[in-house]
């Protein structure tokens, strides 16, 4: 193995966070109080004073104190990273009234779902063409220790990681395909889709983030090329609409021709074919209706 010089990230794991419940700190503290209080007033109402009496006062004073400091709240789809002078000590995930030594730091992180939709960004796609993209992304954090302490603002980084894949999906597919050949933005939402998420998933590891859903909400093409592609678009399906009724065609001509000569119903020479072909095209490639032209004489 070659050493680059390059030290290997140190990734942070989240870990139980040794932390109480807060409701029977609750009840160690109301205890304290009463104790305190009781210190307090016997050993005033008392003509002699008993020393015992008042450690017991003091002694319940900073316990209580002690105690009251260490108090935190945690709501629903939230947790709390311990620290201990810097560092990590775990996170506490349990929510409702919680309890950790008061030299203990918390530091608080939502797990809930988030939504963001990306701004519109402008990408060159596979064949060049500039066009516009956004992103609707759901993303929550899994790793708590992670999205704290391995990156610098974890929604700041979701959301560069967001435009950096957009255009990497971007500029790995045409905007669309008139012969539908291709995997394309425009017309294979779904394989997009999948191709973002994972690449999101892949991009945001490192930070203790998944992503749940995502796909793209906007998609066309930059303005100043919008009308020109319109038109290129305009041409291409005028020109595959052509090649279709051009192919119903031939095959109705021959169909036509054959069915003719299989039944007797009248015999053509070469010419005469030719001249039927000819016509049966002009009436079923045309674009206005056609005048049939009777012919009361002879076969020719």
């Amino acid at each position: 193995m070659v050493d680059t010089g390059t030290p290997a990230l140190n990734r942070s794991r989240e870990g139980r966070a040794n932390t109480q419940s807060g409701y029977l700190m609750l009840f160690i503290w109301l205890l304290l109080v009463g104790i305190a209080a009781w210190a307090g007033i016997t050993n005033g109402n008392a003509e002699v004073m008993v020393a015992w009496k008042w450690a017991v006062l003091v002694v319940s004073a900073v316990a209580g104190m002690l105690i009251l400091c260490g108090f935190y709240l945690i709501n629903p789809n939230e947790a709390a990273a311990i620290q201990l002078f810097g560092a990590y000590k775990g996170t506490d995930r349990e929510e409702g009234l919680r309890w950790v030594l008061p030299w203990y730091t918390r530091k608080k992180i939502a797990v809930r779902a988030n939504n963001v939709i990306s701004d519109k960004i402008k990408v060159n796609d596979l064949r060049g063409n500039p066009i516009e993209m956004a992103a609707q992304v759901v993303w929550r954090v899994t790793d708590t220790a992670q999205a704290l302490f391995d990156v610098d603002d974890y929604k700041e980084f979701v959301m560069a990681q967001i435009e950096a894949a957009v255009r990497s999906i971007g500029s790995r597919y045409p905007y669309d395909d008139i012969e539908h050949q291709e995997v394309t933005l425009r017309g294979n939402h779904d394989e997009v889709g999948v191709e973002l998420r994972k690449a999101l998933i892949e991009r945001l590891d490192v930070a203790g983030i998944t992503v749940d859903e995502c796909g793209l909400t906007h998609l066309a093409y930059a303005q100043e090329i919008a009308g020109a592609m319109l038109r290129r678009q305009q041409a291409e399906a005028v020109i595959a609409a052509r090649k279709k009724l051009v192919e119903g065609a031939v095959t109705m001509v021959e169909m036509a021709l054959t069915q003719l000569s299989e039944k007797n119903v009248v015999e053509l020479d070469d010419e005469r074919k030719a001249a039927m072909v000819s016509n049966l095209m002009v009436v079923l490639c045309g674009e206005r209706d056609t005048q049939p032209v009777v012919n009361t004489g002879s076969l020719y």
